[in-house]
């Protein structure tokens, strides 16, 4: 159930209603919204209205929550929420890219990269360090000395850094480098990475899982927001069908239906749902249309080369068309697009 307060309320009556619900049972989560504080209160206990909660002063009203998903619902926080990375905000009016190489692979390769996607206007860096292969004998990553790299393109460019973290026992070491820790889709339901994920505090970006429902997905961001780290983003990345021409198959419903049921910000991944860099540009443009706060692109200066999903990379000047390509859409829903405006007024 959720508990809203009044606009009035003052802090006090806030904690004397959060010292309540621990009484009964209840773990609370103090949700800040523009106008007023709600409070989330997740438990295992059968909830039996009324509870008493409404007397206490400052309380304006105790909502039950239906959906199995609790803090994650529409019905705990009714407007979109922001995930801030330092100067960074995603799920605003402007589209985040997040652009970069599947793998770091070597230094001058990232800082390469680094420096191109920048130039046309991604905001955040994104690179494998540890990669999750489907064969043992793939490129596995360089791990510690990839997020070292990392690292140091932050500190040349200034981009913020998203990295995958493969296990709970590497949450801190990966922590330590990244600005923003990501779940693959192989790992949407592994919950003790999920739980010590959220406690890092640091914002999480959650891709969809292969075969996931909604309702899993969703299910799976509870999971962190439980451990009282709102700052999570839902990734779609395609899911597993029938279809065998692409690598996924985008589900462009997601989009919308996320944002129906949840208050999370939504990253599309074209790249990873199609397998064919020449579909990455329509595939945005569909993802901005239909709602898509962010997109997550492979970018790779020599494709040909790259050690893991070469077909899938665009060319830095790929990149910087895909951008371009996009502009217009995002006018039309509204959305801005600051670097793609600079280069129209042009």
């Amino acid at each position: 159930m959720i508990i809203v307060m009044k606009q009035v309320a003052r802090d006090e009556e806030v904690l004397k209603v959060e010292e309540r619900l621990t009484e009964m049972g209840f773990a609370p989560h103090r949700i800040q919204g523009t106008e007023r504080v709600v409070i989330g209160a997740v438990g295992a206990q059968k909830i039996i209205l009324p509870t008493g909660l409404e007397v206490l002063p400052g309380v304006e009203k105790v909502v039950p929550i239906t959906a199995p998903y609790k803090l994650v619902s529409r019905q705990a926080k009714d407007t979109d929420s922001i995930v801030r990375v330092g100067d960074v905000e995603i799920g605003g009016n402007e589209i985040v890219f997040m652009a970069g190489p599947c793998a770091v692979e070597s230094e001058e390769q990232l800082l390469t990269i680094a420096g191109m996607v920048k130039a046309s206007g991604a905001q955040i860096l994104r690179g494998g360090a540890f990669k999750p292969r489907s064969s043992p004998y793939s490129f596995q990553g360089l791990e510690l000395e990839g997020l070292k790299m990392l690292d140091l393109a932050r500190q040349e460019t200034g981009l913020k850094i998203v990295t995958e973290v493969l296990n709970p026992q590497e949450v801190e070491l990966v922590a330590s480098y990244a600005d923003i820790l990501q779940i693959g889709a192989r790992n949407m339901q592994n919950f003790a990475l999920l739980r010590e994920a959220g406690r890092s505090g640091k914002p999480i970006l959650l891709k969809r899982g292969l075969a996931a429902t909604f309702e899993e997905w969703l299910m799976a961001a509870e999971y962190i927001l439980n451990e009282n780290n709102f700052q999570v983003m839902l990734c779609e990345r395609g899911i597993r069908t029938f279809e065998t021409s692409t690598r996924n198959t985008l589900d462009i419903s997601a989009i919308p239906q996320a944002k129906e049921l949840s208050h999370l910000p939504v990253i599309v991944d074209p790249c990873h749902a199609s397998g064919n860099w020449r579909l990455a540009a329509p595939l945005s443009k569909a993802a901005i249309a239909a709602g898509a706060d962010g997109l997550m692109i492979e970018v790779h200066n020599k494709p040909s080369e790259a050690l893991s999903d070469g077909p899938q990379s665009l060319t830095p000047e790929n990149f910087d068309r895909l951008i371009e390509m996009v502009a217009p859409i995002a006018d039309a829903v509204n959305r801005t697009i600051p670097q793609a405006e600079i280069k129209n007024s042009k």
